[in-house]
């Protein structure tokens, strides 16, 4: 089980609005355990960065430009089969949550349940649930 003792869940951002990033980047670095390592602005740059640094967790907008979250959450996947990826999303869409869960993201989160739904899946990003 988790340890937030132990060396923090490091987490990569990406999303394309930049007061949201902010939010969100906060919002994670207040809590044990838990550390933003990066932030992307598209789906390329989030594929990019996952190379670069080895993220535990990538929480990652479904609509972003260059390449949106459905396509970079099967490439992450792809490249990085272990990582735990969380799919954020302002739309309540049902076909567009199961396509990216298709494409390998492990959660879907409404931004409107960010929160409590973020925190709690971030926290079991090491234990493959």
């Amino acid at each position: 089980m988790w340890d937030p003792a132990a060396s923090p869940i490091r987490v990569l951002l990406a999303d394309d609005d930049p007061s949201f990033v902010s939010s969100v980047h906060d919002l994670i670095d207040r809590q044990p355990g838990l550390a933003v390592v990066a932030t992307a602005v598209d789906g390329l740059e989030a594929i990019e960065l996952a190379e670069e640094l080895g993220p535990d967790a990538v929480v990652l907008d479904l609509h972003m430009p260059l390449l949106d979250g459905v396509s970079a959450a099967a490439r992450l996947r792809r490249d990085h089969p272990n990582i735990c990826l969380i799919a954020l999303t302002g739309d309540d869409a049902p076909a567009l949550h199961r396509a990216v869960l298709d494409a390998g993201a492990d959660d879907v989160l409404l931004k409107s349940e960010l929160v409590e739904g973020l925190l709690e899946r971030l926290r079991t990003a090491r234990s493959g649930t």
